[in-house]
C-alpha cells in the first residue's frame, strides 16, 4: 500500500546558522498510527508544520497522498488535519460556528450531522453554543481537535496533544483515535507521554537534534532493544557486591536489600541459572524476585544518549 506522507531530504536552515532538520526521509503508511518521538527541540513541530505548509523547509519534497505540498498546496492542505501545541482560535465565537466555519474553510459541503456526531464524541455538545472563552483549557482542546476534524481529513497531526490536559480528555481523545484509525485516518502524533506511545501507535520514529535516528514497528523495537530486568530482593541487605559476583553486571538499590541484573532478552543464556547457583554458593539469600522488560521510554533515552 502506498504510503499517505512521503518525506524525502528535507532540511531546515534559519539565516541565524540554526540548522532545525537535517535531510529527514520518513514514510508513513496509510491507517496507522505513528508516533514521533525527541526531546524538546528536536525537531518534531518544524517537521509537522513544514508538512502542514506554516514553515517553509530550506530543500526537500513532501508529498500528502500524492500532492507535492509546493506546487499543489491547496490539495495537500486539504486532506490534513492539524491539532497543534498552542490553542489559537477566535475566543468569542460559539463552539458550534467554530467548528462548523472550519469545515467550510476547506471548501466542505454544510453537514451538521457530522459535526453534531464529533461534538459529542469530544463531550462538547452540551457546550456547543457557548463562547469559547467561557471554556476550561481542557474543553479548548477539544475545540481545537473538533476543529481539525471539521473537514475529515485522511491525514491527522496532533502535537503534543495530551500535554498539561486533564485525564478525562486523555481517554476521550484516545478512544476517538482509535475510532478514527478504524475508519482509515491515518494519525502522527508527538508526545512526551511515552507509554501512550507504546500502547497506541503502530510504529515509532525517533527524532533527534534534526534527524531520525530511526524507524521501527512498536512490538519489534520493544523485541529488538528492550532489555529484561531480574529483581531479586535479598534476605539480608548487603553494604557491597561481593567481588565473586564480578561476572554478572549487578547494582544494589533499595539500601542494599535488592539486587538488580539487566540482560539481554534476546542473547543466547542470560547467565540467570548460573547466577543464582553463584549467589547459593556465597550464602546469599533472596525471599522474592521478578522480571519485567524495559519500557518504550528506556529505549529513547538510550537512543538519545547513543546520538
Amino acid at each position: 500500500m502506498p504510503s499517505i506522507l512521503s518525506i524525502s531530504g528535507v532540511e531546515k536552515h534559519y539565516n541565524s546558522g540554526l540548522s532545525a532538520l537535517g535531510g529527514v526521509d520518513l514514510e508513513v503508511e496509510r491507517g496507522e498510527i505513528f508516533a514521533l518521538l525527541g526531546p524538546n527541540g528536536a525537531g518534531k513541530t518544524t517537521l509537522i508544520s513544514i508538512v502542514c505548509g506554516t514553515v517553509t523547509m530550506t530543500s526537500g519534497t513532501v508529498l500528502v497522498d500524492g500532492h507535492d505540498i509546493v506546487k499543489d498546496f491547496r490539495a495537500a492542505r486539504a486532506t490534513i488535519g492539524l491539532v497543534p501545541q498552542e490553542i489559537a482560535i477566535d475566543i468569542f465565537a460559539t463552539v458550534w460556528n467554530t467548528v462548523r466555519f472550519s469545515r467550510g474553510l476547506f471548501g466542505r459541503a454544510p453537514d451538521p450531522a457530522y459535526i453534531e456526531q464529533l461534538l459529542r464524541d469530544l463531550s462538547l455538545w452540551e457546550k456547543r453554543d457557548s463562547k469559547i472563552i467561557e471554556l476550561s483549557g481542557g474543553m479548548k482542546r477539544r475545540v481545537m481537535i473538533a476543529k481539525a476534524l471539521s473537514h475529515e481529513p485522511d491525514l491527522l497531526f496532533l502535537d503534543e496533544p495530551t500535554a498539561g490536559v486533564d485525564v478525562n480528555l486523555r481517554r476521550d481523545m484516545w478512544a476517538l483515535v482509535r475510532k478514527l484509525r478504524d475508519k482509515g485516518v491515518t494519525i502522527v502524533l508527538t508526545t512526551h507521554y511515552i507509554e501512550e506511545a507504546e500502547e497506541m501507535a503502530d510504529r515509532v520514529g525517533v527524532i533527534d537534534k534534526g534527524r531520525i535516528l530511526l524507524v521501527e514497528d512498536t512490538a519489534a523495537l520493544m523485541e529488538k532493544l528492550g532489555k529484561r530486568r531480574l529483581k531479586l530482593v535479598l534476605q539480608h541487605a548487603m553494604a557491597t557486591i561481593p567481588a565473586e559476583l564480578a561476572d554478572w553486571p549487578l547494582e544494589l538499590q533499595a539500601g542494599g536489600s535488592q539486587l538488580l541484573y539487566t540482560f539481554d532478552a534476546n542473547a543466547e543464556g542470560t547467565g540467570i541459572p548460573a547466577l543464582l547457583r553463584r549467589l547459593g554458593e556465597l550464602g546469599i539469600d533472596f525471599k522474592d524476585l521478578d522480571t519485567e522488560r524495559s519500557s518504550l521510554e528506556d529505549i529513547f533515552i538510550s537512543l538519545v544518549e547513543r546520538s
